[in-house]
């Protein structure tokens, strides 16, 4: 008599994930193996079952080995997992792909339960982890893109990448039918405006159409309001640059008539006395004219979009992640509960940053066409920022302290990411505790302390400097890294990338660039003065495309600890995973009942809203 295997293959549902080539299969197990007679044809969004009469107890399951085979076209397969059924029980054991099979070579899927690495050399798994990241290794490399920058994935082009790390044709195709739309609408704002005048801020009416949220609109009515202007820095686009002062800059002389606000800045700070080897700046006020008073805040909202775009969202979250998505894919196999736990978080990071690196950051890119950091300025800045790129800077607990922005009020974006922080480190803990028992094991892993050190020493070039960690010594540790890790990927991301389509759809109110020198005097800002020095009309409407497209919502947007595929076979994983889910809804409840009594309701770190990777 026979013993019976039920095996269920599921094919991704996107497009093109089926095959029209063949694919045999096979079980492997402790005992033997035993191949598939029926070579199955895989179907897009089908789940296909087969049963498997094998003459012989193949002993505890190891391996589902796949071969596809073709003879003319390689018509590649997304497979998303295998399950079998073994026989006599009603247990399914799973076998965990979501990855592209193609080429003719095999292609082996270990069982999904994670295991650390062992010391046992004859070991089936450590031998499958090994020979796993040699190749990995080959596959995904480090390169430079500019000195002094994090290091990137090896790859000029997108075609360089490799397929499991792409986008999803459905990704693609609104990706690229996005950046035509803006084009075209471009296009018709230019045309629209051939004709017009554009000396003053009510032409930019002119290009005010399209697509807009309702705090947009509103932005649009109150962008000029001096407590509009503050509260920005507080829960705008950019919430990272406010911190709290303990002194006045010397260079800062107030002049006279304000001997009343210089009494009280005497009372709540230390004010250092003029510095004589500086030139006193030109210090601009509420009360004076209101062009050049307006003129003057023009300026600081530009210089907070170069900060807000090239150091707070491409440095402290894109590179980062990309650092993180690749020392993952080098340093931990698919076995290892860490990969496990970050490889959703990870999700198309490498292709939206390769495109960034070809057309919006490259030599003659969009960066370059329309921001006034463009043209190198922004390499310079960058070179900047990464001194201040410390371990605490991407830990809100740390650099809220810092800022001495803790216990604010109407500091929402705190409030929400101290609320996210700790959520994220409860579910990290709680799959960290599954596979680590005792520090010694973090210790005694290989694997992750080869992966801690690629971030640190590698990726992020010799960070040790700044505070990030070279080995990790205990399970406290470790969580603490890992919730830097999957904050940055997800909420401080959402955070920092949303406010784009709100904050600066509207250009005056955040100029990408500015086209005449700052001003040094008060009464000779006119009209013509703010005109000139905030963006054309082709600025303006790169500006308006550029946010749209990266700020809007993505059609396969995938929410915070929502991922579909299922890394972890392990009940106890999964009910962590269920957990996660469940304090994320219990926060978004709170914040939907917080905005409610809000006249501007922040909404960037809801977690229906944050992305569970950097994709865009």
């Amino acid at each position: 008599m026979g013993h019976c295997y039920r095996i269920r293959v599921a094919t991704g549902a996107w497009l093109f994930s089926g095959s029209h080539n063949c694919v045999r299969l096979w079980l492997v197990g402790e005992r033997g193996e035993a191949e598939l007679e029926l070579q199955l044809r895989p179907v897009r969004g089908e789940k296909e079952e087969f049963v498997l009469d094998s003459p012989e107890d193949l002993g505890t399951l190891q391996f589902v080995k796949l071969r596809k085979q073709h003879s003319l076209v390689d018509d590649a397969w997304f497979c998303d997992r295998i399950t079998v059924q073994g026989p006599g029980t009603s247990a399914e054991i799973a076998f965990p792909c979501y990855r592209w099979v193609q080429g003719k070579g095999v292609l082996s899927l270990p069982e999904g339960t994670a295991r650390l690495a062992g010391d046992n050399g004859l070991d089936v798994f450590q031998k499958h982890r090994e020979k796993e990241l040699k190749e990995r290794q080959q596959i995904y490399c480090w390169a430079t893109w500019k000195e002094g920058i994090p290091l990137t994935i090896a790859a000029n082009c997108l075609d360089d990448l490799h397929p499991n790390v792409r986008f999803h044709e459905e990704k693609r195709l609104d990706f690229e039918w996005a950046l035509k739309a803006g084009a075209l609408e471009m296009v018709l704002k230019r045309v629209y405006t051939l004709l017009s005048c554009w000396n003053r801020l009510e032409d930019f009416d002119l290009i005010f159409w399209g697509q807009k949220s309702a705090l947009t609109e509103k932005i649009h009515q109150c962008w000029q309001e001096d407590d509009f202007f503050g509260y920005q820095f507080l829960n705008g686009a950019n919430p990272m640059l406010l911190r709290r002062s303990t002194s006045l800059p010397s260079r800062l002389v107030l002049p006279s008539g304000t001997e009343e606000l210089q009494a009280q800045l005497e009372k709540e700070l230390q004010i250092q006395p003029p510095n004589p080897s500086f030139p006193t700046p030109t210090l601009f006020l509420p009360s004076d004219p209101p062009l050049a008073w307006l003129l003057a805040k023009s300026w600081v909202r530009n210089s907070d979009f170069q900060l807000h775009q090239l150091q707070y969202h491409l440095l402290n979250t894109h590179l980062v992640a990309e650092v993180i998505a690749v020392a993952t894919m080098r340093c931990l196999p698919e076995l290892h509960p860490v990969f496990k736990l970050l490889v959703p978080h990870i999700r198309y990071t490498l292709e939206i940053n390769t495109r960034a690196r070809t057309q919006l950051i490259s030599d003659g890119g969009l960066f370059d066409q329309a921001a006034n950091t463009g043209g190198g300025g922004h390499v310079q800045l960058l070179h900047r920022a990464m001194v201040q790129l410390t371990y605490c800077s991407l830990c809100p607990p740390d650099d809220l302290a810092d800022r001495g922005l803790l216990g604010i009020p109407s500091a929402l974006y705190a409030h929400d990411a101290l609320q996210l922080w700790e959520i994220i480190a409860r579910y990290v803990e709680g799959i960290i505790h599954l596979f680590y028992q005792k520090d010694d094991i973090v210790r005694g892993d290989p694997e992750l302390q080869a992966w801690c050190r690629e971030i640190t020493e590698v990726g992020l070039c010799q960070a040790q400097d700044r505070g990030f960690p070279i080995s990790l010594q205990s399970r406290a540790q470790l969580c603490h890294f890992l919730t830097m890790c999957v904050f940055t990927c997800t909420a401080q991301h959402g955070a920092i990338n949303q406010g784009q389509l709100d904050w600066y759809a509207w250009v005056p109110n955040a100029p990408c660039t500015m086209r005449m020198p700052p001003p040094t005097t008060k009464e000779d800002v006119t009209l013509a003065t703010v005109m000139g020095s905030l963006p054309d009309i082709r600025q303006s409407c790169l500006q308006m495309t550029i946010t749209w497209h990266l700020g809007r919502r993505q059609p396969d947007m995938v929410p915070l600890g929502h991922h579909k595929e299922e890394y972890f076979s392990d009940p106890q994983a999964k009910a962590v995973l269920s957990q996660f889910q469940t304090d994320l809804k219990n926060l978004e409840n709170e914040i939907t009942a917080r905005n409610e009594q809000l006249d501007l309701p922040y909404e960037y770190l809801k977690p229906s809203r944050i992305e569970n990777s950097v994709t865009i």
